[in-house]
């Protein structure tokens, strides 16, 4: 996969936050009707603590959906290995089924599967019914 791509998509989403903060802090001081005054000489130090607080949050944020992703993929991974491993069996019950079932038991198989097949399928039905009867 693309990493450069995930870094770039994470990047303006930490960018998309970032704003989000400062305009939701803004709206939020501005309902109170509290006064901010920014002094000068502090505003950069200020912004800056504030963007650094934006920036760790969204580090723990991008630490903790990672870690639930590899947890999704290694769960993931394990059903997967589980899926195979059953077709797999599947497979092989199958393809022992076929071996030891009669032509008149795979005719009728293939009928149910089928029914617009050319096969007849009262000639199929026929012995596999006499000897369901006489069991």
């Amino acid at each position: 996969m693309n990493s450069q791509c995930y870094t770039v998509a994470m990047d303006l989403g930490v960018c998309q936050l970032r704003n989000f903060s400062i305009s939701f802090l803004s709206s939020v001081l501005g309902k109170e009707n509290t006064p901010v005054k920014v002094d000068n000489s502090s505003s950069g130090a200020s912004v800056v603590a504030i963007d650094n607080k934006i920036e760790q949050a969204m580090d723990l944020v991008k630490s903790h959906l990672m870690y639930a992703v590899r947890e999704e993929v290694e769960v993931l991974k394990e059903q997967i290995k589980d899926l195979v491993e059953r077709n797999t069996q599947l497979e092989q019950e199958n393809s022992l089924l076929k071996t030891l079932a009669s032509p008149e038991q795979m005719a009728q198989f293939q009928a149910q599967v089928d029914p617009d097949s050319p096969t007849d399928s009262t000639q199929a039905l026929a012995p596999s019914q006499t000897s369901s009867t006489s069991a």
